[in-house]
């Protein structure tokens, strides 16, 4: 952490959710900040898991999960009453995790952020501390909450640095003496970090957006050129126009000038830039010879190991770090961290078959910032031991353990971003994505609005050139809802076709060969069957004898989408429309319902789909005292319940 005073000191709080573990008293977090942002700017909060607790194991965890250009800078605890006792045992633990993660012996006199939370109460109390020395705690000036200028702040000041680097290792060791290996891969993993530092070192800087036609050219750094050791946020960083005209180029040289006004700021929509590693061992001699080949015998009879080490790093930095520090003072520790954490992983299992081990980066909500994890692929995703692990990590960064938040299809894609096939998605779909976004309000003056969580696909008539006007809506209503469970990453199964639908129902039994190829309407009941046998989906099935009962069920749909926040399938007659949100007013009784309709046949045009009414609020009672939802048709609702798990 940069130098700096606590005099008047004021908090910052950028994360939307502090406190993750309630009012259990006892429960200790870690503080997240930057070295690269303003004093006691609290980024992040992770929840000590190991107990007691067991610093070790939670700097081996916190190595591996937090980027560099990510720092703890403080501790909060829930306790008592005496707010300071709570928060210097809080600060205590914190010292001491980063004395470990840093691995240094010597005070820490950075000034850090120390927090109690009332186990009564509830109320939040931050102080500073100075050193490690005092033992005394300073209150704060201030604290200012602004979640909601976080990701803004983070990202339209900050970009990524990635860099793959893939490693086969071989080794030898004495057959005679097993017990040699460990020592033997450990020094060959040690040779390697020395490589990353070696003058003749070359590291390519390249932009991984491509939508710009404009395209800045690789920027070359050689290792002879590093000052290793330095505080990267100490370093004066340069002006962007400074940036044109001197010979230190700063990481804004391979981030866009702009951006379009619509983009999310995030850690998937961020700046990055891909950092390649070469080692150059063909540079000038000043005298010419021939290659030379040398020969070392071994002394007795060895063994040799081959080690498959892929590493993954992600960074962060100030867009107006200069490049050669970013690497030299980020990439290269984090190359150097993972390695040694690859290596204790691998080491119990260095005779044996050694485990598959493959990294991933991800941006759960809630979490302003990328985490990186290390998963074992010999375990699939369903096996307890994979589950365990993503339970943990739900745990520590305070997901709900009901959600599938951290799987392998989650994870951030950090492949070229190139706007020219920005339009073609992924699985080749050529769908709309979350039609509602952006569309009139309600017009339910004191409504509360209870939408769809996440995203989905827009299934409708006529898509995939395939005509099913006029009976196949409920097959596209059911499309739109299997395009959430893939998106939410409950499943990969693909969205199936209207015959691939019917092939299900027959083979469950349900419906008569003579069904596929058919142009037979089906409603909520065959929709459940299919959901059950596809996803696993359990679903809740309401029925109406009339469309003017549905107002009055607009308390319990508000409630799913607050609770299971699953698309619902409307049947009524032959007309099936999605569901995807209402808005209720507790004291009029007044509400509107979020009608998805499958029935549009043009193109896949947002404007046009909008303007025309298919995706839209329908109130149940409109100022000419008409419904959407005739009152002598009989209703049923598919509400598709979200399966438990992470």
């Amino acid at each position: 952490m940069a130098p700096h005073s606590c005099e008047a000191a004021t908090v910052r709080v950028l994360c939307p959710k502090l406190l993750l573990s309630g009012n259990q008293p006892g429960a200790l977090q870690w503080l997240i900040g930057s070295p690269f942002f303003p004093p006691f700017t609290v980024v992040s909060t992770f929840r000590c898991i190991h107990q007691s607790p067991d610093l070790d194991q939670e700097s081996d965890d916190l190595r591996k999960l937090l980027p560099k250009g990510f720092e703890v800078i403080g501790g909060l605890i829930v306790g008592d009453s005496d707010a300071e006792k709570s928060a210097l045992e809080a600060v205590r633990a914190a010292r001491r995790l980063r004395k470990i993660i840093s691995e240094g012996g010597e005070l820490d006199d950075e000034k850090i952020v120390g927090a109690s939370v009332d186990a009564g109460t509830g109320a939040i109390h931050f102080f500073i501390s100075k050193t490690e020395k005092l033992a005394k705690l300073e209150p704060v000036a201030s604290v200012v909450y602004e979640e909601d200028k976080s990701g803004k702040y983070l990202w339209e000041n900050g970009c990524l640095l990635h860099c793959e680097l893939p490693i086969k290792l071989p080794f030898y060791f004495p057959a005679s003496s097993p017990s040699e290996s460990k020592k033997m891969f450990s020094e060959a993993v040690d040779a390697v970090i020395t490589q990353f530092k070696e003058p003749n070192v070359v590291y390519i800087a390249e932009t991984l957006n491509k939508a710009s036609g404009d395209v800045p050219k690789p920027v070359v750094l050689r290792g002879k050129d590093f000052g290793f050791g330095a505080d990267a946020s100490n370093i004066n960083r340069l002006p962007a126009a400074e940036d044109q005209v001197s010979d230190i180029i700063s990481c804004s040289h391979l981030c866009l000038n702009s951006k379009p006004a619509a983009v999310v700021n995030s850690a998937e929509n961020a700046d990055k830039i891909q950092i390649s590693l070469m080692l150059n061992r063909s540079e000038k001699s000043p005298t010419s010879g021939a290659p030379v080949a040398e020969y070392f015998p071994a002394m007795e009879e060895a063994r040799l190991i081959v080690v498959d080490l892929n590493l993954d790093v992600l960074t962060y930095a100030p867009k107006e770090l200069p490049l050669m520090h970013a690497v030299s003072n980020l990439v290269i520790p984090a190359l150097v961290d993972q390695l040694y954490s690859l290596r204790k992983i691998i080491l119990p299992h260095l005779l044996m078959e050694h485990p598959q081990l493959r990294i991933y980066h991800f941006n759960p909500p809630g979490v302003l910032h990328p985490i990186t994890t290390i998963y074992e692929l010999n375990y699939g995703e369903s096996e307890m031991k994979q589950v365990d692990v993503r339970k943990s990590l739900h745990m520590r960064l305070g997901l709900p353990l009901d959600r599938p938040l951290l799987r392998t299809a989650n994870a951030l894609d950090l492949s070229v971003n190139d706007d020219s096939r920005s339009n073609t998605k992924k699985r080749g779909s050529i769908q709309l994505k979350d039609v509602h976004i952006g569309i009139p309000s309600s017009g339910v003056s004191e409504g509360v609005a209870s939408v769809i969580q996440g995203s989905y696909e827009y299934y409708h008539y006529l898509q995939d050139s395939f005509d099913d006007s006029g009976w196949g809506c409920a097959y596209r209503s059911l499309q739109t809802i299997i395009s959430w469970f893939r998106l939410q990453h409950y499943t990969s199964v693909s969205v199936p076709s209207h015959r691939e639908i019917q092939q299900t129902l027959v083979e469950i039994g349900d419906k008569d060969p003579s069904f596929v190829g058919s142009r037979e309407w089906i409603g909520a009941i065959e929709l459940s069957f299919v959901l059950d046998k596809l996803l696993g989906v359990s679903c809740k099935i309401m029925n109406f004898r009339s469309g003017s009962e549905l107002p009055e069920k607009c308390r319990e749909l508000a409630l799913h989408f607050e609770t299971q926040g699953t698309p619902i399938m409307i049947g009524g007659g032959v007309l099936a429309y999605t569901l995807l949100g209402v808005d209720f007013d507790e004291g009029s009784g007044d509400c509107a319902f979020l009608i998805l309709d499958p029935h549009y046949t043009g193109g896949e045009d947002h404007k046009k789909i909008v303007n025309g009414g298919w995706c839209g609020w329908k109130k149940a009672i409109d100022s000419k005292g008409k419904s959407f939802f005739l009152h002598n048709k009989f209703y049923n609702l598919l509400l598709p319940q979200r399966p438990n798990m992470v």
